[in-house]
């Protein structure tokens, strides 16, 4: 079993359908299996995203991240673009991201599911976590910007 979620995470999760927040944690699980030293990075903004790294540089060096939507999760992959697609199960046309839409627990099974996860961590030539593994976490909020004073 993968270590246990952040209280932060969990605190999200609970404004989410009880389904939808089990397979966001079963997702969770299933990336840290195949990426143990993964370090963590949660973020509430119009939706609740976990941000998966080595560095403690999700922006930069992140190579996959969850997103959670009302009725789905989302497994997106970073360089998504890059990646060997055999099974067409990536989403997308953005210059570098894919992610593929999960919706049922039993697509969690799907090995390929794991092959993606894989070859993401091996576009990163991924060493040992310099940093222990471990979560942060942060809310966006927009930021009304005030006019000028003239």
């Amino acid at each position: 079993m993968a270590r246990p979620p952040d209280r932060v995470l969990l605190g999200y999760l609970a404004a989410y359908d009880p389904h939808v927040s089990n397979l966001t944690l079963a997702l969770r699980e299933v990336v840290l299996e195949e990426a143990p030293a993964a370090i963590e990075s949660i973020v509430k903004s119009y939706a609740l995203a976990i941000g998966f790294c080595f560095t403690g540089k999700p922006l930069k060096d992140g190579f996959c991240h969850i997103v959670t939507c009302p009725d789905h999760v989302n497994l997106g992959f970073n360089r998504g673009a890059l990646l060997p697609d055999p099974s067409r199960l990536l989403i997308g046309k953005g210059k570098s991201i894919r992610h593929m839409t999960i919706k049922d627990q039993s697509e969690l099974e799907n090995p390929a599911l794991r092959r993606y996860l894989q070859a993401a961590i091996e576009q990163l030539n991924a060493a040992p976590a310099q940093t222990k593994p471990g979560s942060n976490s942060q809310t966006i909020a927009k930021r009304r910007r005030r006019p000028k004073k003239r």
